[in-house]
């Protein structure tokens, strides 16, 4: 067994998008390598209606699958096809957009105001940018969730872990997408595949996620009161942990415990022409996507 370094930790930063949505983004619009097959990550949690509301009026996508999981509130959809549905607290979606849509999303918060969810776009390999755009709307109630011996629990969302399989499929990035929890003062290794790239994004409680090197956490050197000191890192809430390669990850958590996301995909290693919600391979396809917006044609007839 190999254990996957840490190759960096970083909190997700404070942005807006939509009409007004306040979230918090861990990746994205920035190097598209660095977590290939993996493009952005959105973490929509709030309690004051008003930095929510507003939602994410109608905006295209070409190229790309988003993946949609709601902890709190709800979130009501449509798209240019027709299709609408609403996904509640537990709830995941899991939209190819392919050869284009045209979508809305508009979050709801719970009876006490409060709206948390998180939004994943994993890329499309060329072969794939001009597929039929497609939906995967899964209910809380179908994800299985296992729990071992020691109180881990972990929701398989996708993919397949420790003998159970999520209930999305069919994705072309072959993903594994797990929701981890581990006790307070539980020491934990959990498998990845060794030819996925990798990350974690810690939303509830702190956690030390080790390395081969620093079993007891990430080892770092800081600077205090003019002093080299060697810390443990604690990733604590609204953390993103991004692995070097290896067949598992080793996580000690802290004393209110900790829960986080655990996603991994193979990558497609093919180049990367995006602007905002259109993803394609080359310029000439991101121009044409644009014409297409233009002059109405970006909505492709039903093969």
């Amino acid at each position: 067994m190999s254990l996957r370094p840490t190759l960096e930790t970083r909190k997700a930063t404070p942005t807006m998008e939509g009409a007004g949505v306040h979230l918090h983004r861990a990746f994205g619009f920035q190097d598209p390598s660095e977590l290939d097959p993996f493009l952005l990550f959105d973490d929509f949690r709030n309690d004051v209606p008003d930095h929510y509301l507003q939602g994410f009026p109608w905006h295209p996508h070409r190229g790309i699958e988003t993946i949609t999981y709601v902890l709190n509130g709800s979130v009501d959809h449509g798209d240019s096809l027709g299709n609408t549905g609403s996904l509640g607290a537990g709830d995941v979606q899991w939209m190819t957009a392919g050869s284009g849509i045209l979508h809305q999303e508009m979050p709801k918060g719970n009876a006490n105001g409060q709206m948390h969810g998180f939004q994943l776009w994993a890329n499309l390999p060329s072969s794939l940018k001009m597929t039929a755009p497609r939906y995967q709307d899964v209910q809380g109630k179908e994800i299985p969730e296992i729990i071992d011996d020691d109180g881990t629990r972990v929701k398989v969302i996708v993919g397949s872990f420790w003998g159970k399989n999520g209930p999305v499929d069919g994705i072309a990035a072959d993903p594994q997408y797990l929701d981890v929890y581990v006790p307070a003062g539980v020491k934990k290794t959990l498998p990845v595949d060794t030819y996925r790239r990798a990350f974690a994004y810690v939303f509830e409680g702190s956690g030390a996620f080790a390395d081969a090197s620093a079993p007891t956490g990430v080892l770092l050197e800081k600077e205090v009161g003019g002093a080299e000191l060697n810390i443990r890192d604690m990733s604590g809430d609204r953390t993103l942990v991004r692995f070097g390669t290896g067949d598992s990850i080793t996580v000690q958590a802290g004393e209110q415990g900790v829960r986080f996301l655990l996603i991994s995909g193979a990558p497609i290693q093919e180049p990367v022409a995006w602007h905002g919600p259109i993803v394609m391979n080359t310029q000439a396809e991101l121009q044409q996507a644009m014409r297409d917006l233009r002059n109405g044609t970006f909505i492709k007839a039903a093969h």
